[in-house]
């Protein structure tokens, strides 16, 4: 499934339909067959889409998610001129918006003066956490370091925490994770553990082993299936692959996380998946996973 940058759109409503990671542990023993009358984990992390996980069929999403008892997303930043509309279009379909992706070049000393308006706009929308690929670009990773510890000064101000992604060179796995966030030393600056990039970007890497390492450290939580292999761009829907996420919200439950886990479905590279199969691909897991909670 080939997917595009995701569309610009959000806006938070009073009204929250939140999806449990007990409900989601059901989801996924169902979908691999196991017995769902196993432990449920307990707390109530809320439950997003990525609204990239639509591929190119992103517009579909908006009416989507609702029908099958999701109504919280992931998006990125929408545009200053865009944020009424994403606002007022999120409130006709009794969606908020979760997670926000920011966008910087954090290579260049004015990175953080770029992202300060897109952290206003989360605070505008009572988006609370926005999410960053953090590369260094080139730039040492100790002016990064300071960059983003400057960033989290900025995101202070507007009551947001930014979460740094799962990628080389800040957040490859739980040891370099560590050494990021011991290293930026600010309160406003977490990690988002994506668990199929660990396989993805580290040979032999283990999900359940890097999170034990973090978990104390997190501000959102990603799920996302890999098939293992490193590089291989084997994104199946949750359940579907070979990451133990029964294993990883056993832990996530111990350690009592509260905050926002979003799921992520990437597909398969040379395949390409028509609307009604994108739909179906996230309605396997969303509408076991999702129920309203009063």
């Amino acid at each position: 499934m080939k997917h595009e940058t995701e569309s610009s759109t959000s806006h938070p409503t009073r009204r929250r339909f939140l999806g449990t990671a007990g409900t989601l542990a059901v989801g996924l023993a169902l979908a691999r067959g196991d017995n769902a009358s196993a432990e449920v984990p307990y707390q109530g992390s809320p439950l997003a889409v990525r609204i990239s996980s639509y591929g190119k069929f992103q517009d579909a999403a908006w009416e989507h998610l609702p029908s099958i008892g999701v109504h919280c997303m992931f998006l990125p930043v929408p545009k200053p001129e865009d944020v009424d509309a994403t606002m007022t279009k999120l409130g006709q379909h009794n969606l908020r918006a979760l997670v926000m992706r920011g966008d910087t070049d954090w290579s260049k000393d004015d990175c953080v003066d770029k992202l300060v308006p897109q952290l206003a706009i989360c605070e505008k929308m009572g988006t609370r956490f926005m999410f960053l690929s953090v590369k260094c670009n080139g730039a040492p990773k100790e002016d990064v370091y300071g960059r983003l510890r400057r960033a989290g000064d900025a995101a202070k101000a507007h009551n947001v925490t930014l979460t740094f992604e799962t990628h080389p060179e800040l957040g490859t796995n739980g040891d370099v994770q560590l050494e990021t966030m011991a290293a930026v030393n600010h309160p406003n600056v977490r990690v988002n553990f994506d668990t199929g990039n660990i396989s993805y970007y580290n040979k032999g890497g283990d999900a359940v082993t890097e999170l034990k390492k973090v978990v104390r450290m997190l501000g959102t939580m990603e799920l996302k299936d890999h098939n293992l292999e490193p590089e291989s761009w084997t994104f199946p829907v949750l359940g579907r692959g070979k990451v133990n996420f029964p294993e990883i919200l056993k832990i996530l439950r111990e350690n009592k996380f509260a905050g926002p886990i979003t799921i992520e479905f990437e597909g398969t590279k040379g395949v390409e998946l028509d609307e009604a199969q994108t739909k179906q691909s996230i309605a396997e897991i969303g509408r076991a996973s999702c129920r309203e909670r009063v």
